[in-house]
Parts: structure tokens; sequence; C-alpha cells
């Protein structure tokens, strides 16, 4: 069996972009990634990185900034990162920030909770899947590694429509965020703001995943895999957003 990596993903357009040659993905909401992620297991699996948005708890971190996690905290436990990927990772991202990142089973939607969270466990970012794929990775033994886009800052507060802002299978649902603003219409300023910020971190996110090529740059996968392949896959990602999974907001 091929050797690959599997990247771990939340919504469905991470999802896409995610993909490519010597790479699997499992996109899940947290409530089920575990399962989803042991039954992706296989003999061909040799690591396993977290990919996708993340919120910010640095006061400096902005949305599109890119961060890859030396460490994932998750209360009181610790999952380090595969040291020469991870250095790997951060080389291939400009302007990327290594520290420590927290993982967390509920949204943070405010900058109080943020500023709680970064005055007591010193993490840069947080999200809903790093700790998860690394509890995993490391039962199994299996190499780990994070990289993760800002997408809220320390100081945006989330609006009640994100919280519903995605189906079972992760892409937008649209009408739950009609409804909420239907029945909360105080929250649109801030919901705008939240779709520029997911353009400038889906922007980013694009970006990046062009320069980590085949296999996210693990030394795990040989660096003979298609180069071609994963450049022409790369082509084709921006019209099957469209087509597969409407935004909420367009991107180039």
């Amino acid at each position: 069996m091929p050797r690959h990596i599997i990247a771990v993903t939340s919504l469905a357009r991470e999802a896409v972009i995610a993909r490519g040659n010597g790479v699997s993905v499992v996109c899940s909401q947290s409530c089920r990634l575990g399962a989803a992620l042991h039954g992706a297991l296989s003999p061909g699996v040799c690591g396993i990185i977290s990919f996708g948005i993340s919120g910010g708890l640095h006061p400096g971190l902005v949305a599109g900034d890119w961060v890859v996690a030396s460490a994932v905290r998750h209360g009181d436990r610790v999952f380090a990162t595969d040291l020469k990927w991870t250095q790997e990772l951060a080389k291939r991202l400009p302007g990327a920030i290594l520290a420590e990142v927290a993982g967390s089973d509920v949204l943070l939607a405010t900058p109080v909770a943020k500023a709680h969270l970064y005055k007591t466990m010193g993490a840069v970012a947080i999200d809903m899947e790093s700790h998860i794929s690394a509890e995993i990775a490391a039962t199994h033994g299996i190499p780990f590694a994070s990289c993760r886009v800002i997408i809220d800052s320390a100081y945006r507060t989330l609006p009640p429509a994100t919280t519903q802002a995605l189906d079972s299978n992760g892409a937008v649902d649209v009408l739950a965020v009609t409804r909420s603003v239907i029945q909360r219409p105080c929250q649109l300023p801030d919901l705008i703001r939240a779709a520029f910020d997911a353009y400038f971190a889906e922007r980013a996110l694009r970006k990046g995943r062009k320069r980590l090529g085949p296999g996210f740059v693990s030394p795990f996968v040989k660096e003979c895999v298609a180069q071609r392949e994963f450049a022409s896959h790369q082509k084709g990602i921006s019209s099957e957003f469209l087509r597969l999974m409407p935004p909420i907001c367009e991107t180039p």
C-alpha cells in the first residue's frame, strides 16, 4: 500500500484545499472526528496533519496569519508535534508563527473567553480538531503535525450565526445562517466582518497549501510523488469550490 498522510479538517472547503497526491483527507466535526479518523487508519498511513482555520488567542495574530504548532495543549495534556516535519512546514510558510496551540471541544466566541485561555495556557491559537488528531496519532505511534490559518483574531466576537453555519458535512448551511440573522439582525455587522475574515483566511490557506505540495512536505512521504499531478489538482480547486460549496463570500 502506498505511503501517505491523513489531513484532518472539519470544513468541506478545507478538505478540498487539503487534497493532493500523497494525502487522504478526513473531514468531520469534532464530536465524530475520532471515529472517522480511526476508521481511516491503515498500514500505509505515515503521518497525520491537522490542517485548516483556527481562532487567534495571541493579540498580535490576525486573519490570514499562519501558525505551525510546536505542540498541542488540551487540558493538562501536551502533545508534541514531529520536530522535523514541523520545521519543514515553518520553512515553507513564510511568516508562520511556530508556537503551541490549544485544542478545545467547544467554540470560543468572545474576546473574554479567548483572553482567559491565552492567559492560563499560553497557546497562540485554538481549534477543535488538533487535540483529537494528536491524541490518536500518539496512541498509534504516527508522526503528527499541525498548521493552521487564523480566521478570527483574539479581539473578534463570533456572531451566533457562525455556530449554526455548518451542516453535518462541513459545508455552509445558508438557510440556517439566514434564519439566525432574521431572528437576531443585530449580529449582521459582526457577521459581515466574519465573512471578510473568512476571505483572508481562505486565500492564505490556498496559497500556503500550494507551497506545501505533495504530502504536505512530510519527510515520511517520498519526494517522488508526482508534482505534476498535484499541480494539476490545485488548478481545479477554485472551480470545484464554486460548483460544490457556495461560499459566504467569493474568493479569487
